[in-house]
C-alpha cells in the first residue's frame, strides 16, 4: 500500500488546479491558428472600353473616367473588390456573353447583349447621341434630313441599334472611322456630311485647329447602366447589391442623386429601334 506524506495530497491537488487554470487561460487568450480576422472579398471582373470621359485607360494603364470612379465606390459599398479589364467594344460584348467578365459600365438597351445581360435599375450617368457637322452644313431639325447624306461613324459602336438600322438604308452612305479623332478629321476634310457619335467623348477631343468649326444636334439621350453577364450565376444578386449600394451612396451624397427615368429625348423622325 502506497503511503503519502502528510500534506502531499493537498499540495498535489493545488498544483493540478493551478496548471489547469493556466492551460484554460492560455486557450482563451490564443486565437485558433487557422482563423482569418479579415474576411476575403470576392473580386469582380469589370470590363470597360475607350469611351472618355466616362470610361478610358489613362497614361498609367489604369481604368479612369467618371463612370469608372462611380463603379469603384459602388463595388466597395456592395462588399466586393474589382479588377478592371480594358477591351475593344466588340470584345467587351463577347466577353459579357461568355461570362469571362462579370459586368461592365455600359448603355441601356444595347441590342447585341440585351438578352444576355441584366441591367441595373439605377442609372449613374446620361449620354447624348449627336450629329456633328461643319458650320457650312445645315443643322438637323428632323432625323429625316440625314437621308441622302454621307454619315461617319466609329468602328465597333452600334449606337443602341442605330448603326444596324442605318446599314439597311439604301439612301444613307456610311463611312467607318477607326477612332474619334480620325472621325473628326474626316469630317473636317469633307469626307462626310455628319458624324454620328456621343457628345461628351467628341467634345473632349475638340482642341485641334479648326475644331471650333464643328457644331452638333442632339439626336437621342441614353442611360448609362451596369450590365451583368447572365451567364454568371450570381448576376441577379449582383444587380440587387449594386442598386442597393448606389442608393445608400446617393443618400450620403457620394454619387449623383437618383433620377426619375423616363423615355428620354428623341429628335423628330428618329427611328424606333
Amino acid at each position: 500500500m502506497l503511503l503519502l506524506k502528510p500534506g502531499y495530497r493537498t499540495y498535489s491537488l493545488a498544483f493540478m488546479a493551478v496548471c489547469t487554470a493556466c492551460l484554460f487561460g492560455f486557450a482563451l487568450a490564443s486565437p485558433p491558428a487557422l482563423a482569418d480576422p479579415t474576411p476575403t472579398r470576392q473580386t469582380l471582373q469589370v470590363g470597360y472600353t475607350e469611351f472618355p470621359p466616362f470610361t478610358y485607360q489613362n497614361s498609367q494603364g489604369q481604368a479612369a473616367g467618371e463612370f469608372i470612379d462611380i463603379t469603384r465606390k459602388v463595388v466597395l459599398e456592395a462588399g466586393y473588390t474589382t479588377e478592371f479589364v480594358f477591351l475593344p467594344p466588340s470584345r467587351l460584348l463577347q466577353h459579357l456573353r461568355d461570362g469571362i467578365i462579370d459586368l461592365a459600365p455600359s448603355l441601356s438597351g444595347t441590342p447585341l447583349v440585351v438578352y444576355e445581360t441584366l441591367e441595373s435599375w439605377v442609372s449613374p450617368v446620361t449620354l447624348d447621341l449627336h450629329a456633328w457637322h461643319l458650320n457650312t452644313t445645315e443643322t438637323l431639325k428632323t432625323f429625316d434630313q440625314i437621308k441622302h447624306k454621307r454619315v461617319i461613324v466609329i468602328s465597333g459602336y452600334n449606337y443602341g441599334g442605330l448603326m444596324s438600322w442605318m446599314e439597311k438604308q439604301s439612301d444613307i452612305a456610311l463611312t467607318e472611322a477607326p477612332n474619334r479623332r480620325a472621325a473628326i478629321d474626316m469630317l473636317k476634310r469633307n469626307r462626310g456630311d455628319y458624324l454620328v457619335d456621343y457628345h461628351k467623348p467628341v467634345q473632349a477631343l475638340l482642341s485641334a485647329p479648326g475644331d471650333e468649326n464643328l457644331h452638333s444636334t442632339k439626336l437621342l439621350s441614353r442611360e448609362g447602366v451596369w450590365v451583368f453577364a447572365l451567364s454568371r450565376p450570381q448576376a441577379e444578386i449582383w444587380r440587387e447589391q449594386f442598386d442597393d449600394a448606389y442608393i445608400r451612396l446617393a443618400e450620403k451624397g457620394e454619387v449623383p442623386p437618383l433620377r426619375r427615368l423616363g423615355p428620354g429625348y428623341k429628335i423628330i423622325g428618329f427611328p424606333n429601334l
